[in-house]
């Protein structure tokens, strides 16, 4: 046996009436969120606006040579090199010579400070882990800087995320879309690695 209030609402649907309540509350519902929506594109953008023009962004990043890791004797390092690793304490050395620790063996003759080897003048290296280390060196601090305060919103994301001056080198020498020309070719297909204000110069093709 069929309900009795299955029954009564199949009879109230095929009333047109009703159908048209219902299609009316849809097409009201609809309009509602496309509006709701639009207001929020509308909001978000002028924020941006606002952001990029009136107001520096407020960047994480600290500059403080003392943290916590170095308290704990730990180092972070550059991990994925497979000759060479940096360290958080500026030190770059061959990955045999890497301590436990994570920090570089200080008294191997190899091992270098802040060094820029492979390095030109604008801040754009052949090695990556060369280019995290002469990032570290103190004195790079007021370029990046200055490099954060000019970088677009397009890199707000990245670089938002990022707490220290070692996370910031980290980020910066990576390659990335200022690296490349045409999507696919190294601006400098040698010196692609990059800690400077600017994009590697363009090399004619």
């Amino acid at each position: 046996m069929v309900p009795c209030g299955a029954v009564l609402w199949r009879r109230l649907l095929r009333k047109r009436w009703v159908l048209g309540v219902v299609f009316g509350l849809s097409l009201v519902y609809f309009i509602t969120s496309t509006f709701k929506q639009e207001e929020r594109m509308v909001r978000d953008r002028n924020l941006l606006q606002v952001q990029e023009h009136e107001q520096p962004i407020m960047w994480k990043v600290k500059f403080s040579s003392g943290n916590s890791s170095q308290l704990s004797n730990q180092c972070r390092n550059s991990v994925q090199g497979k000759l060479l690793i940096t360290d958080e304490l500026g030190y770059i050395c061959e990955r045999k010579d890497l301590l436990v620790n994570g920090c570089c063996n200080v008294n191997v003759a190899s091992t270098r400070l802040y060094s820029c080897d492979s390095c030109l003048p604008n801040g754009c290296c052949s090695i990556y882990e060369y280019c995290v280390s002469c990032c570290l060196q103190p004195s790079k601090q007021h370029l990046l800087e200055r490099f954060l305060n000019r970088a677009a919103i397009a890199f707000q994301n990245l670089f938002m995320a990022v707490e220290d001056h070692f996370e910031l080198c980290l980020a910066k020498c990576r390659t990335s879309s200022q690296s490349v020309q045409h999507e696919n070719t190294y601006r400098d297909p040698i010196a692609k690695y990059c800690y400077g204000e600017y994009p590697p110069e363009l090399l004619p093709v």
